[in-house]
């Protein structure tokens, strides 16, 4: 049951995870780092998307354990790294309980994401950390534009795909910003959030993740109003170094299971 808007099995879909690696890893690393990781813990890594996590993971830790619904790229991994595939929205598919979870840009894209934090609280060992990060759109505004109409494209592009696009398929850019209350809610404590943000010019991984998931979201914005040729003019615009514009805030949060 693979009906999800982006395909990370595909050419545009590996460029994908390159773009969010460049973003991301960084942040998610210093998030998970300065939270402890001790060598004895077995960790589940959600989303494990190109594997670069989960084997950062692996030379830290004594297991990790790498879920994804397309596991094509989790390849030439350490030793104690398991792949399974499967996707969460038929169930956790893996027996806890584990020292740390982590899941980065996945329950943001599931309708079943409340759901699916609660069999993530529930996976923890005592003492362990779920770590979860998803993007906002807070900020996500142009900071310079060849021309006002390509300003004007910009925000026109933001609202069809976040406004009418994303959430027809169940995508939420407002659930991360809950994140730290559902985890108090659920028991968690030493919980905490790292915001992290940067900008973008055209031609670089942020501008050019932004064209990538265009492209993948093609017949979606189509369907939505696009036309055909805004869309050409937005991926030309996400190349031109001349724009630039703040890229999506990500939020990763912690919290503890009580030991």
């Amino acid at each position: 049951m693979n009906d999800y808007i982006f395909d990370t099995g595909s050419e545009l879909g590996r460029h994908h995870l390159d773009y969010l690696g460049n973003l991301l890893d960084a942040p998610s690393r210093w998030s998970l780092e300065r939270r402890g990781l001790p060598p004895t813990a077995r960790c589940l890594e959600i989303g494990a998307g190109s594997g670069a996590i989960a084997t950062w993971l692996a030379a830290r830790t004594a297991e990790v354990v790498a879920v994804d619904i397309d596991t094509g790229q989790l390849t030439d991994l350490p030793a104690n790294v398991e792949v399974r595939r499967h996707d969460l929205r038929e169930g956790l598919g893996v027996d806890g309980p584990f020292d740390l979870i982590h899941a980065r840009l996945i329950l943001m894209h599931l309708p079943e994401r409340e759901q699916i934090f609660a069999q993530l609280v529930d996976a923890l060992a005592p003492g362990g950390r779920l770590v979860i990060g998803d993007f906002t759109g807070r900020r996500l505004h142009p900071i310079t534009t060849p021309t006002a109409e390509d300003e004007a494209l910009w925000a026109r592009m933001q609202y069809l795909s976040h406004e009418l696009g994303g959430p027809a398929r169940g995508i939420s850019l407002s659930w991360a910003a809950g994140t730290a209350a559902r985890m108090s809610a659920a028991g968690l404590v030493d919980v905490h959030t790292l915001e992290y943000s940067e900008t973008t010019a055209g031609g670089t991984d942020g501008c050019l993740l932004h064209r990538n998931l265009n492209q993948q979201a093609e017949a979606l914005l189509l369907s939505v109003g696009a036309a055909p040729a805004e869309l050409t003019r937005y991926r030309e615009l996400m190349t031109d170094p001349s724009f630039s514009a703040w890229f999506y805030q990500f939020l990763c949060t912690s919290g503890q299971r009580p030991r």
